[in-house]
């Protein structure tokens, strides 16, 4: 039996459940010791319906662990091995993998965002079966998940560090250095320095840019971004950030927004420079739209705005680069880590993350 934190619907505490049936890896799919996982906003919306999921479900996409056992056909991984789990499959045949752009890789789809690949579940509690969040639900100590989801790392690494990886890091950091077009000297704008934030701002200063200006309504969370690399804090609550983003007469040439709300989209853009770049990270609700002149803001200004999906990320060349860069000290990721907490302790670390207290709570399987 594998212990797991499941939710039951929308705007309920997570149950933890010791009773949780786990069956055998199919062909394709690896069975997974959790050895951590980062609580991360994203589980939280899930939680209270922004990202809507069936239920019940195991929610957390953002893990590290042990490989117990391999499905026929497996042999990216072995028993033993040490895995990131990314929560976006990619296969690396498919029409997307093979352009660039494996974070849209084709084996993922909606119905897999909430199981395996063919939409079923290798999970079972109370005589239900249990959805699985991201085909990984890291808030359980046994995971099922398929095989190409799976990055092997050295044994070396902190469990607990290389969690963070398979999410956050990996889209905050991928959208400064993949999404983004970040000169040598540039001045950039971080709209949200929560957890993606904050790697948002590492990758910014990793790709080289002079002037990193932190947006946010939280001076705890201002003081995280000036550890982490930015260079001008703004108090959005107190302050107007365009005076710190015109402060060169021209806006900023790259402006991140971090937390999925239509006002600082439209903000975003508004801090950015003729001609600059906008990249939209942050998860919004199904009905935001935003309220703009169109010709103004892309034709006369030639402004560009750009999702940013997993940090469009390639997880075999990334996850390998941003652990070289923490074992070189260049990369935080131990920092990132404001408490380590056992999996009972869930619901108390989604009210840590609600009131802005923590950058990330980790979920340590192997202290248990």
């Amino acid at each position: 039996m594998a212990k797991a934190a499941v939710l039951t619907g929308v705007d309920t505490p997570l149950d933890i459940r010791t009773d949780v049936e786990v069956a055998d890896p199919q062909a394709g799919e690896v069975r997974v010791r959790t050895g951590a996982s980062g609580v991360c906003h994203s589980d939280l919306s899930v939680a209270n319906g922004t990202i809507p999921l069936p239920t019940p479900i195991v929610l957390g996409h953002e893990g590290a662990g042990i490989v117990e056992a391999v499905g026929e056909g497996v042999t990216n991984v072995s028993p033993g091995d040490h895995v990131v789990v990314s929560w976006v499959p990619q296969c690396g045949t498919c029409y997307m993998c093979n352009h660039g752009q494996p974070y849209l890789c084709e084996k993922n789809n909606m119905a897999a965002a909430a199981g395996m690949l063919d939409g079923t579940t290798r999970l079972t509690s109370q005589g239900q079966g249990l959805h699985v969040m991201g085909m990984a639900g890291t808030f359980a100590d046994t995971m099922i998940v398929p095989a190409i989801s799976l990055v092997k790392i050295g044994n070396d690494v902190p469990l607990t560090a290389a969690a963070l990886i398979g999410c956050g890091v990996l889209t905050g950091f991928g959208a400064a250095v993949n999404t983004a077009s970040i000169q040598e000297g540039d001045t950039v704008a971080v709209i949200g320095c929560g957890g993606v934030g904050l790697n948002v701002i590492q990758g910014a200063k990793h790709a080289g840019a002079a002037e990193i200006i932190a947006i946010d309504m939280n001076d705890a969370k201002l003081a995280l971004a000036e550890q982490f690399g930015a260079t001008t804090m703004v108090n959005a609550s107190t302050t107007d950030p365009g005076a710190a983003a015109l402060a060169n007469g021209r806006g900023c040439d790259v402006t991140f927004e971090v937390i999925g709300l239509g006002a600082t989209m439209e903000q975003a853009i508004n801090l950015t420079r003729v001609g600059g770049e906008v990249i939209l990270v942050g998860v919004p609700r199904m009905d935001v739209f935003l309220n703009l002149n169109v010709a103004f803001t892309f034709l006369y200004m030639a402004k560009s705005v750009k999702g940013c999906w997993y940090g469009s990320a390639d997880v075999n060349r990334d996850v390998p680069m941003l652990l070289d860069l923490y074992k070189s000290g260049a990369l935080k990721l131990d920092e990132l880590i404001s408490r380590e907490i056992a999996l009972e302790d869930v619901n108390e670390a989604f009210e840590a993350m609600k009131s802005g207290e923590v950058a990330r709570s980790v979920i340590n399987y192997e202290a248990v």
